[in-house]
């Protein structure tokens, strides 16, 4: 399985940076995207997955961060150069934590989308109760031409739906384990195989049974199993398919 989405540098994982790797790979995650979140952990997040095999890397600038120095879209073709970084971002829309005026967000988002077009490289999307906004600049910044994934995805199925027509990928978490997610579940049932992939956003979001404890690459596996279930598949049809997705969506040289 690969865990398409988690922050390896973050120092609730790095702390144990060797034993969570192992405790990934005896679980049978072969692959795992490290997220950048910001401009000063850029450089971090590309070296961990340069030194060891299976670890890719993105870079970007997180919604929330308002305190960051406002990266232009030179800085992150730049900073996208080196191997192993397949993708821009995580970036996007938060309207959940922070309140308006947010034009800087929305100008971040779109400088983000313009670096994605010329580098080639797809991208990360977080959007939390921004979702009209979202959907909106991704079109008028022809994110389509490049494409990408909704990350830890806990939207309707008509925003889906409208991602999914912009060429987009759609990654449940483990929130799919949660027993309020309900809602979400049918709209796990309804995505395309060829659009679907799986992640943890360790180190939060632990899916059941472990709960309230740091979440890992090793429990990705609780994500593919719920989908399983969802989605009336078998676990090893939800691992070929969402392995095969992020390859082909980052374009991985297996």
């Amino acid at each position: 399985m690969i865990d398409s989405h988690c922050h390896f540098c973050f120092p609730e994982l790095l702390a144990e940076r060797e034993a969570v790797l192992t405790r990934m790979h005896a679980a049978g995650v072969r692959m795992a995207l490290n997220v950048c979140t910001t401009l000063r952990e850029a450089p971090q997040v590309v070296e961990f997955a340069q030194q060891h095999d299976g670890i890719y890397a993105s870079v970007g600038v997180h919604p929330d961060y308002n305190e960051e120095a406002e990266p232009d879209v030179s800085t992150l073709v730049a900073a996208a150069a080196p191997d192993k970084v397949v993708a821009i971002g995580e970036t996007g829309l938060d309207y959940y934590r922070l309140q308006e005026p947010l034009d800087w967000q929305r100008e971040r988002f779109r400088v983000h989308i313009r670096a994605a077009r010329e580098t080639g490289k797809p991208l990360i999307v977080h959007t939390r109760a921004a979702s009209a906004d979202t959907l909106r600049i991704l079109r008028e910044e022809r994110a389509d031409e490049v494409g990408g994934v909704m990350h830890c995805f806990t939207e309707s199925a008509e925003v889906a739906r409208a991602a999914l027509d912009l060429g987009f990928f759609i990654s449940f978490s483990g929130i799919l384990t949660f027993k309020s997610a309900q809602d979400l579940r049918a709209v796990a049932a309804m995505i395309p195989d060829d659009r679907l992939l799986i992640e943890t956003d360790a180190p939060f979001l632990a899916p059941v049974p472990h709960r309230g404890k740091t979440n890992e690459p090793a429990w990705v596996c609780a994500v593919a199993a719920a989908l399983a279930t969802i989605r009336g598949q078998s676990l090893a049809r939800i691992e070929a398919l969402t392995d095969e997705n992020f390859i082909n969506l980052f374009k991985i040289l297996d």
